[in-house]
């Protein structure tokens, strides 16, 4: 899943083994990011926006949460990787374990200080994100219903940013939540078979329509249903009928669209604001290509 980095002449790193700066990215899963960052802005606008400040902040310290909680899946994952993917940082030795379980618990720690100040709804919700995260981490591979607990992490993001804006958690950005919740829960449930590259499985691809759903509810379906629809139904063609697929190049793609599903859950924001979603969107599919996003 991660290739190793040969060195280059006169980098100073040891043939094979990636640098410790690219370690950490690896680790952190960065170029996950942008669609964090989505997430935030999505619901702040639905939490009636703002101050841009407190939008930048809550993107700051839920970014910290994010890369944090992705170390902890390492360190948490330890013995397994070392038996199934000894490619990782831990098993390869480009990172001990210990140095693993300190970045990932300072760096949550650090996201939970950013937020806890702001009041106590925002301190009550990072609170909770950051219990979901440990929780996540530590049953996932023993868990059938793990998914569902990553997708409150997503929906926890949408809470917290909603709980910055001036109106504060309301009800679009709890249904909007929802719906992406739903959305990663599916796409986690696929990503449960990357190791073993078999057939995707198809009803975990249901729970990919819910963001489209919604907005048909809600009456406010237009071009972006079909963007977000047009390019999940691609990246699933691009993997449902291979004997072996690439199923972590299929997650990696649908990380990406959860940057359209924020798009789509916000039909009242207008250009030049609504142009991030999609600049979220490339930046996630470009970051991809250098730091892989599973």
């Amino acid at each position: 899943m991660v290739p190793q980095t040969v060195a280059r002449p006169g980098a100073g790193l040891s043939l094979g083994r990636p640098s410790k700066l690219r370690t950490l990215l690896i680790l952190g899963r960065v170029s996950n990011l942008p669609t964090v960052w989505s997430n935030c802005l999505a619901g702040w606008w639905l939490g009636g926006g703002g101050k841009w400040l407190d939008l930048f902040c809550v993107s700051v310290s839920t970014s910290f949460l994010y890369v944090g909680g992705m170390f902890l899946n390492d360190a948490f994952d330890a013995g397994f990787d070392r038996n199934h993917r000894p490619t990782r940082p831990i098993p390869s030795g480009a990172i001990t374990e210990k140095e693993v379980w300190q970045w990932g618990l300072g760096l949550l720690a650090a996201g939970l200080a950013g937020l806890v100040w702001h009041g106590k709804t925002t301190a009550i919700l990072a609170s909770g994100l950051a219990v979901c995260i440990l929780l996540y981490n530590a049953v996932h591979k023993i868990m059938v219903l793990a998914p569902v607990i990553m997708g409150g992490c997503r929906f926890f993001v949408y809470l917290l940013a909603a709980s910055m804006a001036l109106q504060g958690v309301a009800g679009g950005a709890v249904w909007a939540g929802l719906a992406l919740a739903v959305y990663v829960v599916g796409l986690s449930y696929i990503a449960r078979k990357e190791s073993a590259r078999v057939r995707i499985q198809y009803w975990p691809c249901v729970f990919l329509s819910a963001p489209v759903a919604l907005a048909f509810l809600l009456e406010a379906a237009d071009s972006r249903c079909l963007l977000l629809a047009g390019w999940v139904l691609w990246s699933l063609f691009q993997t449902w009928n291979k004997t072996s697929p690439n199923i972590g190049r299929l997650i990696s793609r649908l990380l990406a669209g959860i940057a359209l599903v924020d798009w789509l859950a916000v039909p009242d924001m207008t250009w030049p604001g609504t142009a991030l979603f999609l600049i979220f969107f490339f930046l996630a599919l470009l970051l991809q290509r250098f730091i892989p996003a599973t």
